[in-house]
């Protein structure tokens, strides 16, 4: 007998990329639980799949960096309290990190995709769950966006949850409309400027001698940014063209504000509102 709840969850994450460098994600989560039924008729109790099983894929990899720990590209310095990672790009340039270990996802592959993470959701959840639960499917979809969407990546330092992890991302859709009605060319403009973008703070960027690790040596320009959160410090290099710097933080609200206000210097006297998404059904509107 099988078990299934669709939607259960959205894992908002980040991972590395040879190609695109840091990849946003957020993937909606369903799962299936096959086994025999338990003593109160059932396979297991909703609210526990609900609970257990959520509880269990956000300790693992919701706001995460996911690092495909295998790969020759990659290599990771585990310390007591935090981990470096040094990631080598296709166009030799690096992405560096050291960050709270608790920020990462290491996982013993070449490289991430949705199959390499669902096998290890699914490994690790299944471990955890009673023993008349047999087998467990985990699957990972994207949201369907009809419209042009960009995948960012960032961190929140005032965030009291695990929002301020410097690398954590999500894949967005992005509503504007120019006197109520939506346009599709200036969605399209930042779809292509925030495609696979790193997004940070102005106050957040420090020079790169002022950072804890020995940065690799090579000819393309660096941006780096760290700050102290409530779960420790957090350090980050990486190549400035794969960045944007913003006047202000870079909560969703901030974002909307930002596209709202930039938008409005296009378009002069018509009115524009911005629904600006953070992953799957929640965002912030402003209206100019």
């Amino acid at each position: 007998m099988k078990l299934f709840v669709r939607d259960l969850t959205v894992i908002d994450a980040t991972y590395l990329d040879a190609q695109r460098g840091f990849v946003g994600e957020s993937y909606i989560v369903d799962v299936i639980l096959t086994g025999g039924l338990n003593e109160m008729s059932m396979i297991l109790d909703f609210s526990l799949v609900k609970k257990q099983i959520k509880a269990i894929i956000d300790t693992e990899v919701d706001h995460k960096l996911i690092v495909p720990h295998a790969s020759s590209r990659c290599a990771v310095e585990i310390e007591p309290q935090r981990t470096q990672v040094n990631y080598k790009l296709a166009d030799n340039s690096y992405i560096q990190l050291k960050c709270p270990t608790e920020a990462y996802c290491l996982l013993e592959s070449e490289t991430i995709s949705i199959e390499v993470l669902e096998t290890y959701l699914e490994h690790i959840v299944l471990l955890q769950l009673p023993k008349n639960v047999g087998e467990l499917e985990i699957k990972l979809r994207s949201e369907k966006i009809d419209t042009p969407f960009y995948h960012y990546t960032h961190g929140l330092k005032k965030h009291d949850g695990n929002c301020q992890r410097i690398a954590h991302g999500h894949r967005s859709k992005l509503d504007i409309l120019v006197n109520g009605e939506f346009n599709h060319s200036l969605v399209q403009d930042w779809a292509n400027r925030w495609q696979d973008i790193y997004l940070v703070s102005q106050e957040d960027i420090v020079d790169k001698r002022d950072l804890s690790f020995i940065v690799k040596s090579n000819d393309v320009e660096k941006l780096c940014t760290a700050y102290h959160a409530p779960q420790g410090y957090f350090e980050l290099l990486m190549p400035a063209h794969r960045v944007e710097v913003l006047p202000k933080d870079t909560t969703v609200e901030e974002l909307a504000d930002f596209i709202c206000v930039e938008t409005k210097k296009r378009v002069g006297n018509d009115n524009v509102t911005v629904f600006a998404y953070e992953g799957v059904g929640k965002g912030a509107i402003v209206e100019l």
